[in-house]
């Protein structure tokens, strides 16, 4: 027992002596790596170890690995470095990942990948929502009504210097406007009438129909004037308003809209803002293309329509055949069952006037036009031009309330306080009351046609809504601007080959440059593209001649003065060409005709004479020099010219069977260019000598085939290509 013990005991202290004695390292050789070698000698002698864990110290490494050694009856000493050597590694390693339970966080050692930069979405507002506002709307109603959390425009209101003390507060509509206009949505004002004085107002009465149909020469003759006369051209180009006293004391507010194809966006303001829409069709023309588009513009605003047949003093006028074709297009006459109300007039003759009164104001009671004589005034803009001496002037008609000298209004994106008020006849008034077509001046800016005008307390509220709305107007136009240029990022080869031809469009007010604008666009073809890169309202500047010699422009002047002589001189110099015109006809004409030369044309091919092979000759023993055999056609010219420089085609049995050039051709053995029809001529097809008797022999050539200015009887013109 004693000697068992002794020797337990010495081999426990043998080994802790061969555990903790390390040999000193090779040269070369890693710490952190063992070998077999590196084991002590003591310790390779055991063959087996009767225990299960042995901790090694190494004092020299500073490491400690606990060796997990069960039984080692079959273990060699190869199989202990190695477990040895795992350990130690795995003890030691660089990586800082650390294994969490089944999964290890992976250490990027490679470079990234370069990829190309993708900006991110943005979040676009719903710009196309619109709301109702009024006036003492509540925080929390607006918040319902724009989709917004109530901090939101609460932040908004504090923003634009508003006390914000409870979400149930009331709000003005000019507030109320300018919070939704922050959240990107549109609105529409609504304005009530309680506790407001009503009372009945005059009816406004918009005059439409196709051009040169008596719409002016009708109204002269209500008000015994002569208006058609002014306009050039004997045409409309302008949207008018006056009052005209009816001979049983009734007034009446009429609007005198142009018939051309290209007033469209005047026809549709003046349906827009009319109570009666007056449809004047002539007795000999028919309905044409103007007047069914005046229909459609008073179907849609929903607007009763009295038709007005004038011209009935010509002999080859026909009333009835009119009211068939009315019918035919949808309009239920009164004489058919319908409540569309027909009258036959002259304006010439003064015919069928008092008819007409009667059938105006017998609509107008039917309707029962009331409005709101006080509180603020709400108008609306039919026109506006630009004063020398006065500046921005607007031409409106109330709708409600009263527009008085002096208060702040906001007209548009545009603001100012209002230094006078003019009637239609030029003199001064005070005030405006509903139904009443005015001319106000004082604006900071003009306005655009089509525009709201409202009335606001103060100067800062004007000026903040006015800087408002054109930030809006600004966002939403670049943002039409990025999803136009989003849809041309893959331009066709059509659309790459187009020539720009860019334009200045000038004119004498809004409403006509707005016209020519549109037209201009409807100018546009596969070939040519009309880009109008500026337009105002006045007198072509010396700014207008710069801009249009940086971009190469035209200049478009439509009823405005001629330049004067040192613009003209720059303008010369500068190799602009300015376009003066006052009939809208005649300027389409020439755009037309300027796009036409400008236009590069589609190429093609067609057949310019066409040669009957009669016989054949065939020129055999040819030197070397001169070439092989040689096959001659003798043909005589059947249709148009044949020409040596021409592509050659020849058709057997009405099939082609081969294209290539001339390499001959020959009239009475003298070499000629072109031999026309009737003669007879010998010609060398090069590289083709299989001819036979009947062939026919067509000469191609490309031709350059220029577009097309079309105009049609009711003014709509375009380029066909």
């Amino acid at each position: 027992m004693a000697l068992r013990v002794l020797t337990k005991r010495g081999v426990r202290t043998g080994l802790t002596r061969a555990l903790t004695s390390v040999p000193p390292r090779p040269a070369g050789q890693s710490k952190f790596s063992l070998g077999l070698d590196d084991a002590p000698t003591s310790l390779r002698c055991i063959s087996e170890f009767p225990f299960s864990l042995v901790l090694w110290g190494l004092a020299d490494h500073k490491v400690q690995a606990v060796l997990p050694l069960t039984r080692c009856f079959h273990a060699t000493p190869e199989l202990w470095v190695k477990r040895a050597n795992e350990l130690v590694h795995e003890k030691n390693s660089n990586t800082k990942a650390s294994r969490k339970g089944k999964f290890v966080k992976r250490v990027r050692t490679e470079p990234p990948v370069e990829a190309p930069y993708v900006p991110p979405k943005l979040k676009r507002t719903n710009t196309d929502k619109t709301i109702d506002i009024f006036e003492g709307m509540t925080i929390i109603e607006l918040a319902k009504r724009a989709g917004e959390s109530i901090p939101v425009l609460q932040e908004i209101l504090v923003n634009v210097g508003e006390k914000v003390e409870s979400e149930f507060d009331p709000l003005s509509i000019d507030i109320a406007e300018l919070v939704a206009m922050e959240v990107g949505i549109n609105v529409r004002r609504l304005h009530s009438n309680e506790g407001a004085e009503i009372l009945p107002r005059p009816a406004v009465v918009t005059v439409m129909g196709h051009v040169d149909h008596g719409k002016t020469s009708l109204l002269d003759a209500l008000r015994q004037t002569s208006v058609a006369a002014k306009e050039a051209g004997g045409i409309t180009q302008h949207l008018g308003a006056f009052i005209v006293g009816m001979p049983s004391g009734a007034s009446i507010t009429f609007l005198d809209t142009p018939g051309h194809a290209a007033f469209s966006a005047m026809r549709a303001r003046g349906a827009a803002v009319t109570d009666i829409v007056v449809l004047v069709v002539a007795a000999d023309d028919g309905v044409m293309p103007q007047t069914l588009e005046a229909v459609s513009h008073a179907k849609a605003a929903n607007v009763p329509i009295v038709v007005a047949v004038n011209k009935c003093d010509k002999p080859a006028a026909d009333p009835e055949r009119v009211k068939l074709q009315l019918a035919s297009e949808g309009l239920l006459l009164e004489e058919m069952g319908g409540d569309v109300q027909v009258v036959q007039v002259s304006a010439v003759k003064k015919t069928g006037l008092d008819s007409l009164e009667e059938a105006l104001l017998l609509q107008a009671e039917m309707m029962d036009l009331k409005a709101r004589i006080d509180g603020p005034a709400q108008a609306y803009v039919v026109e506006a031009r630009l004063d020398r001496g006065r500046g921005p002037l607007a031409t409106a008609i109330v709708k409600a309330g009263t527009l008085v000298c002096g208060q702040h209004v906001v007209v548009g994106s545009e603001w100012g306080r209002i230094r006078a008020i003019r009637d239609m006849v030029g003199k001064l008034t005070e005030k405006a009351t509903p139904a009443m077509p005015i001319e106000i001046e004082g604006l900071k800016g003009l306005p655009m046609a089509g525009d709201d005008i409202i009335v606001v307390d103060s100067e800062e509220r004007a000026r903040m809504l006015s800087e408002g709305r054109k930030k809006k107007f600004e966002k939403n136009r670049l943002r039409k601007i990025s999803e136009g240029a989003t849809e041309s990022l893959e331009p066709s080869d059509e659309l790459s080959r187009r020539i720009e031809m860019p334009m200045i469009v000038k004119g004498d007010v809004q409403g006509t440059v707005q016209a020519v604008t549109d037209a201009l666009k409807t100018l546009n073809s596969p070939q040519v593209f009309v880009n109008v890169v500026h337009v105002g309202v006045g007198p072509i500047s010396q700014s207008d001649v710069e801009l249009a010699k940086a971009c190469g422009a035209y200049i478009i002047g439509f009823n405005v003065k001629s330049p004067s002589s040192s613009i003209s001189l720059v303008a010369t110099q500068a190799r602009v060409k300015i376009v003066l015109h006052r009939v809208i006809y005649h300027l389409l004409e020439e755009i037309g005709s300027l796009i036409v030369d400008k236009a590069p044309g589609t190429s093609e091919t067609q057949v310019s004479g066409e040669a009957e092979v009669l016989n054949i000759f065939e020129l055999k023993g040819r030197s070397k020099s001169k070439g092989d055999d040689v096959k001659i056609a003798g043909c005589r010219v059947i249709d148009g010219c044949v020409s040596k420089s021409s592509t050659l085609r020849l058709l057997r049995s009405g099939e082609v069977v081969f294209e290539g050039s001339c390499s001959s051709l020959k009239r009475e053995k003298q070499d000629v260019e072109t031999v026309r029809k009737g003669n007879e001529c010998g010609l060398v097809i090069g590289d083709w000598d299989d001819l036979r008797i009947g062939d026919i022999i067509q000469c191609l050539e490309q031709v350059v085939r220029k577009p097309k200015f079309i105009s049609s009887e009711s003014g709509a013109v375009r380029i066909e290509c």
